[in-house]
Order: C-alpha cells, then structure tokens, then sequence
C-alpha cells in the first residue's frame, strides 16, 4: 500500500542526488581550468596545486555521476534491495582520487620549496590576479559546501555525503593558496609552494575520511545503540507486546532493514500474534527515517 509513495520518495532522492553531483561537476570543470591557467600564467605554485585538486574532482565527478545512475537500477534477482550500495562505492572512489592528488601535490610542493631555499628566485612572488582568483573560489566553495550538506541531510547520499566533504576542503585549500600568493608578494616567495603542501595534507585528511565513512557503509556499519533506542521507543504502546529481546539491523546503500525477536503472550492465538507482528512493522517503517524492510519473529514469553 506504501510501495507507490516509497517509490516517488526514492525517485526524488535521486534527482537531488544526481543534482547535487552534477553541480558540483560543472562549477569543479569551470574552477580548474581558471585556476590552472592563472596558476601558471601568474606564478603561483599554490594556486596551480589547487587547480591540480579541482582537476581530480572533474575525474570523479564523472566517475561518481555514472555510479549515482547505475544506483536507480531497480532491484533484481541477485540484487533483491536494489544498487543503492553503489553510492558507497562511489564514496569509496571519490576518497582514493582525493588521497592519490594530496600524495601527488605534497610530493611537488615539498620539491618546489627545496629548490626556493638553495636558489631563491629574484622576482615580486605570484601575480596579484592569483590571490584575487583563490579569495574567490573560497567564496564558491562556500556556497557549494553549504549547499551540498543541505542536500545531502535530505537524500542520506553517501556519495553526496563525500562531495559537500570535498568541497569543504576546497574551503581551506583555496584559503592557504591565497596566504601563501600573498606571502610570496610580500617577498616571501617559499611560503607560496609551502601552502601548496599544507594543501596537499588538508586533502590527504579529507580523503582518508571519506573513505572512512564509505567503508563503514559497504562494512555494514550501523550505529547500534542509538538505532536500538529509536526502534525501542517507537514500539512503545503497541497492544501485546510484552518483550523486544533482540535488535538487529543491516543497512543497504541508505536504507536499513531490521530484524527483531519480540515477546508476546503464549496463550492468544496465532492469528493476534501476527497482528503484533504487522503493527511491529508498521509502526517502524512509519517512524525510523529510511527504514525499508523489517522482519519479526513473536514468540511466548512468561
């Protein structure tokens, strides 16, 4: 009876989901070409180690769109809860680009300030177009960070999840570029390619936590106790039941399927302890947030 309704929920999900990639792919492509070209053109190391990452995000950007499609498959035979863990292997994907252009970018930088400090160069630092393009992409990132994690309190996306993280990250990225442009015009030229590796390890930090979060979701990963209380509360007042002894529950992709074992009198009739068991489940598909299946075993208890 709730199918057509769960159906046009999943089907919003995934347009916002698919939204919130695309977006932010479209402002990542415009970011690393600017950035990329003011980087070289203005000297800057930082800025340029900065496009280095939006460049990264236009890969996985794609990757991560075609992975939130093929998530809309609907489920199969060998896959009876749907593609929706494909929004964790996206997550997972969008981390090992983030780790492998942080180790990339530290490596570069690292190399760059040796050579400052045993030869420095005799010039006025980065172009001051440079510093006026990183004060901006703070601001879109910005804006993007803050849009994303709205979507994503709505959608529960893991790969959405891991976007808003990345975009926030670009947040600090572009804001050690711009003090390390403006240090390098101050006649401090080592501090611009410097920021370019504390760049580099604000990325590597971010990538090891999406691919922390990411895991957890395909590890099967459920937050035990707080699930517990919520499926205990929501199951208060329910006519005949005496006991919940056992609490088990399994995410796929977003959404959660449950197991209980509950207690109910051993002298009513098989047909009222079915009763207990259907209201068990309704009552937690209607009130746990995206839980999807719930299975329940009744049996006597004194």
């Amino acid at each position: 009876m709730n199918e057509p309704s769960e159906t046009l929920a999943a089907g919003k999900r995934r347009r916002l989901s698919l939204l919130a990639v695309q977006v932010g792919l479209a402002a990542n492509i415009l970011l690393a070409m600017v950035k990329c070209a003011v980087g070289i053109l203005g000297g800057s190391p930082a800025l340029l180690a900065d496009g280095i990452n939006s460049t990264s995000d236009v890969a996985y950007g794609v990757v991560v769109s075609i992975f939130v499609r093929l998530s809309a498959k609907p489920a199969d035979h060998e896959h009876p809860y749907g593609h929706d863990q494909l929004e964790s292997v996206a997550a997972v994907v969008v981390g090992a680009f983030v780790i492998t252009t942080a180790i990339a970018i530290f490596w570069h930088t690292v190399a760059t300030v040796h050579e400052l400090l045993t030869a420095p160069p005799d010039n006025g630092g980065s172009a001051v177009i440079a510093l006026w393009v990183a004060l901006a992409v703070v601001l879109v990132k910005f804006g993007l960070t803050g849009w994303t994690y709205a979507v994503n309190r709505r959608v529960n996306n893991s790969a959405v999840l891991a976007l808003a993280q990345d975009h926030r990250n670009d947040i600090f990225a572009s804001s050690a570029a711009a003090v390390g442009i403006l240090f390098a015009r101050m006649g401090h030229p080592w501090v611009d390619p410097l920021a370019g590796a504390v760049v580099s390890l604000i990325i590597l930090h971010t990538g090891v936590e999406i691919l922390r979060s990411a895991t957890a979701d395909l590890m099967d990963t459920v937050p035990g106790r707080e699930l517990d209380r919520e499926i205990r509360a929501s199951l208060e007042g329910i006519s005949g039941l005496l006991a919940i002894e056992e609490v088990h529950a399994h995410r796929f992709g977003p959404w959660l399927v449950a197991n209980l074992t509950i207690g109910v009198d051993g002298g009513i009739s098989v047909r009222d302890g079915h009763r207990i068991a259907i209201e068990v489940e309704r009552r937690l598909v209607d009130r746990v947030e995206f839980m999807r299946r719930v299975y329940v075993h009744y049996h006597p208890v004194t």
